[in-house]
């Protein structure tokens, strides 16, 4: 399936620039105190990425009609709490990785206990944004701030990563791969697009419902193709080692399947996506687009 083209390039360049300039004001100065922190919270968000969560924000509450000024804080919100995760899993108690978008891990650079309080701190700045937020309504924003913490925590993210750890070795099926990787990867994933969605304010339930669809769908997508460049992928191209799942014997994808199934999988996902899409026509072009990207990408 081809990828978008150059129209979905200066899309989300534009939503790069919007939530790289919202990153840059709301993280703390390097100059203010404690300034070896703020310094390790910066170098952790602002040291690249390609900010697929924000631009799910952006294009799934263009979707539902909410206004740019009230997307900023969400798509922010997503970054921090993902720039966060990838700080503790690097660690040497999890991942143990010396790389992270082509440069030294955070800890590497900083410390690892400087690295565990620059990741705690980001996520406490992630609700600080989305709370503090001008719009939508407080009704709303405190919908999304549950929202997010639900996706971050045992039920989400962390639980993933619990699940994780603990399957390290063991021989899985694909059912309880996709169980962890709906967790780990997908609940962050499927929060970004129904952040921005709900940040319209008063989205029909049925445009909720076949939102949060199609990014429970991509999540798993995406991270079936992460499994795949883990395999595949050359070091240059995704700014890490590859061949590390295999080496921590992690739970993936390909070792439950093989190669040819997952990347049929990968297939399955992608259409099921796009065919959730298609009853909201030109309007869900962005978000199509983005699927595609997700889930061919090379790095």
């Amino acid at each position: 399936m081809p990828e978008p083209g150059a129209g979905l390039d200066a899309r989300l360049a534009e939503y790069r620039s919007r939530v790289e300039a919202a990153l840059e004001a709301l993280l703390p100065s390097a100059r203010l105190h404690p300034a070896r922190l703020h310094e390790a919270m910066r170098y952790a968000v602002l040291g690249g990425g390609k900010r697929l969560r924000p631009a799910l924000v952006y294009a799934a509450g263009e979707l539902a009609g909410a206004a740019p000024e009230a997307l900023d804080a969400p798509a922010c919100a997503v970054e921090l709490i993902h720039a966060y995760s990838l700080v503790h899993d690097d660690l040497p108690a999890m991942d143990d990785d010396d790389l992270r978008r082509g440069r030294p891990t955070c800890h590497r650079a900083f410390g690892e206990a400087m690295a565990i309080l620059a990741g705690d701190a980001l996520q406490a700045l992630a609700f600080q944004a989305l709370a503090a937020a001008p719009a939508p309504a407080p009704p709303v924003r405190l919908r999304m701030v549950a929202l997010l913490a639900r996706a971050a925590g045992s039920r989400g993210m962390a639980g993933g990563q619990a699940l994780d750890l603990l399957a390290a070795g063991r021989r899985l099926d694909a059912a309880q791969v996709e169980d962890i990787h709906i967790h780990k990867t997908g609940a962050l994933i499927r929060a970004s697009v129904m952040l921005g969605a709900l940040a319209a304010g008063a989205a029909p339930q049925a445009l909720l419902d076949r939102l949060d669809h199609f990014a429970k769908v991509v999540g798993l997508a995406f991270q079936i193709r992460d499994d795949l460049l883990d395999v595949e992928g050359r070091p240059e191209e995704t700014g890490k080692a590859s061949g590390q799942d295999a080496a921590r014997e992690k739970a993936t994808y390909p070792a439950a399947v093989g190669l040819d199934a997952a990347r049929e999988r990968l297939e399955e996902l992608v259409s099921e996506a796009l065919a959730t899409l298609a009853p909201l026509g030109p309007a869900a072009e962005a978000l199509r687009g983005l699927a595609l990207r997700m889930a061919y990408r090379r790095a």
